[in-house]
């Protein structure tokens, strides 16, 4: 493509040097390096919803799990789908038969809600209108829909404990089970345990799920063949490198324990031998000053926290007491016990603590001056801006799909726009004849004209309306073949949508991504439109 032929999204005026880049294949370069810092692929930009002066920000931290590593949905989510059906089989008295259900890893997607009690799947937009609705795998019909969701008199709040938020992509084989189970039951009535309703399949996956990373199963796999389970990307150490070389401190809080972490950016940030081995090593520690693992996150962003820190000794595993993350003598002992410094001089590896402790080992003086990057709306995002008042980041690998079909699909949108369009204003012209007809004084003459003349009009409305259908119907599937498009529900913002834009000051496809931009930028959000501003200011 034409670089004149950009699009300019997300932070219009500031980013009127990025293009849409149809060569995947053309290699992105580091915004520091010589050739970095010209033009970036719409998939791969950082789009903003709050403004955020980089320069501003002093410590810069990372989730690990789905957000420094993505991990492959293809492998990991059916890894994590069999071994919660084993657990349901094996461990809470489920038929055998299960054990040869297959997974469709593509079939689910995050901001689904599940109704427990109804055994329904659930897509709502931001005004949690219910827009898609499946109970099993079975499409609920509109009167279904509206009679079940729509004609309450009181607003559902589609919150716990009757129904469960799909937010991050480890929850999507879960609901795939929980589909899957719900068809079971309803064709299958005696071969579920006694008194298992909807509501109780759904304890028991979680609590399947649950038993699979109590003894570590999904992990231990993981471990043994990470490069099975997890994305390579090259541009992780150079994005840590230069954030640090710019000056902020950089920090991981991760709900994973030491052992485990260790083994995923070893893999992450490790140099590769010769023949694309992993040299095992801590190397990785050098692009951290803090590491807080099994952090209990989100309860770690609760500054009222008391949870004990604990300092680990990164060779053998081993907990040491502090106080406050200071070393403190063991009993016995008249100085404390130091750690050689011998793997790494400046970066500490924690245990458990709280946010308060890490803003003393970081010396942070206001929460505004952090910025926090992480892949869960609720366990990263939400409780870290909204009680903290850090700057958040949130990852949304799906991301770079959907911007890349938005353009490739804007003729089709643009079609789509004209047809409603359209059909508002045959709408209009047959309410006003139907207006005349009942209300106006006509002659016989006049009155069989414009009768004729809305019969016309009701037969070019249903050719539109049909038109219309099909279109977004086709434009819907392109995105997903049952759910459409992630950021959209119909014509408004998808749920999910509106937390993203409520929560997170910036959010991109992956983490890397930072990589490709100055680490002094001033993000700038693009101008809001209200509905009477849209047709009138030029976009």
């Amino acid at each position: 493509m034409d670089q004149s032929a950009g699009i300019m999204v997300g932070d219009k005026a500031s980013q009127s040097h990025l293009v849409v880049n149809r060569n995947v294949g053309e290699k992105l370069h580091v915004w520091s390096s010589p050739e970095g810092g010209f033009k970036i692929d719409i998939g791969k930009q950082i789009f903003c919803n709050r403004s955020l002066n980089m320069r501003n920000i002093v410590a810069v931290g990372f989730d690990m799990d789905y957000t420094l590593a993505q991990y492959k949905p293809e492998t990991f989510e059916s890894l994590a789908y069999e071994g919660t059906i084993r657990k349901l089989v094996y461990n809470l008295g489920y038929p055998k038969e299960l054990l040869e259900w297959t997974f469709d890893w593509k079939y689910m997607v995050r901001g689904l809600v599940l109704d427990k009690k109804r055994g329904n799947i659930l897509k709502m937009d931001r005004h949690k209108y219910v827009k898609v609705a499946y109970h099993g795998f079975r499409e609920l019909s509109k009167e279904d829909k509206v009679g079940t969701y729509g004609n309450t008199l009181l607003r559902d709040s589609f919150d716990e404990p009757d129904y469960a938020l799909i937010d991050t992509l480890f929850s999507l084989a879960e609901a795939y089970l929980f589909a899957q189970l719900v068809d079971f039951r309803d064709n299958n009535p005696g071969k579920v345990p006694e008194g298992t309703d909807y509501a109780h399949m759904y304890k028991d996956v979680r609590a399947a799920v649950d038993l699979c990373h109590r003894d570590g199963t999904l992990k231990q796999m993981v471990a043994k063949e990470p490069r099975r389970y997890i994305n390579e990307d090259t541009s992780i150490v150079p994005m840590l490198q230069m954030l640090r070389d710019s000056g902020r401190s950089t920090f991981l809080v991760t709900n994973s324990l030491w052992d485990y972490t260790n083994i995923v950016m070893n893999f992450l940030c490790a140099s590769r031998t010769m023949d694309g081995g992993i040299t095992g090593n801590f190397d990785w520690l050098q692009y951290f000053d803090v590491v807080i693992t099994g952090s209990a996150k989100p309860g770690f962003f609760h500054e009222d926290n008391r949870a004990n820190i604990f300092e680990v000794d990164p060779e053998s595993g081993m907990l040491l007491n502090t106080d406050n993350g200071t070393p403190m003598p063991q009993v016995g002992n008249a100085s404390p016990k130091l750690l050689p410094n011998k793997l790494n001089k400046s970066c500490r590896v924690f245990q458990g603590g709280s946010v308060g402790h890490l803003h003393k080992l970081l010396s942070i003086e206001s929460s505004s001056q952090v910025l926090y990057v992480g892949d869960h709306i609720y366990g990263d995002i939400l409780r870290s801006k909204k009680v903290l008042g850090w700057r958040t980041m949130l990852v949304v690998p799906e991301l770079e799909k959907e911007v890349e079909l938005l353009w490739e699909l804007r003729d089709m949108r643009k079609q789509l726009r004209l047809l409603r369009n359209e059909r508002d204003l045959v709408e209009d012209q047959i309410h006003h004849l139907t207006w005349s007809l009942k209300f106006e004084s006509l002659c016989d003459d006049e009155r069989q004209k414009m009768t004729s003349a809305l019969g016309e009009l009701e037969s070019q409305r249903d050719q539109v309306r049909l038109a219309h259908q099909r279109a977004q119907r086709e434009c819907h599937q392109k995105f997903h073949k049952i759910w459409g498009q992630l950021m959209k529900t119909g014509y408004q913002n998808s749920r999910f949508a509106h937390q993203v834009e409520r929560f997170a000051c910036l959010y991109t496809s992956q983490v890397s991504n930072l990589s490709l931009y100055s680490p002094d930028k001033y993000y700038r959000p693009s101008e809001d439109f209200m509905p009477h501003e849209f047709h009138i200011l030029p976009l």
